[in-house]
C-alpha cells in the first residue's frame, strides 16, 4: 500500500512540473513572438524611410521655403 501511494506522490509531482514546465515554454514562446514582431516593425519603418529618401523629387526640396518667415510672425519678438 506504502508503494501505491508514494506513486501516487511521485506522479502528483510530475504532473505539477510539467504544468510549470509548460507555462514556462509558453512565457518563452510569447516573448519570442514579440521580440520578432518588434524586429520586424523596426526594419520596416527603416526601409520605409530609405524607399521615401530615395523617391524625392526637386519639389520636396523647396516644400517648405516659405514657410519658415511666415511662422516668426506672432512669436512676440
Amino acid at each position: 500500500m506504502s508503494t501505491d501511494v508514494q506513486a501516487l506522490a511521485n506522479a502528483a509531482e510530475a504532473t505539477e512540473e510539467k504544468n510549470g514546465a509548460g507555462a514556462l515554454k509558453i512565457i518563452g514562446w510569447f516573448s519570442v513572438g514579440i521580440a520578432v514582431a518588434a524586429i520586424g516593425v523596426i526594419v520596416g519603418n527603416e526601409l520605409r524611410s530609405r524607399y521615401k529618401f530615395k523617391q524625392r523629387t526637386p519639389y520636396d526640396f523647396y516644400a517648405n521655403a516659405g514657410e519658415s518667415q511666415a511662422s516668426e510672425y506672432g512669436v512676440g519678438i
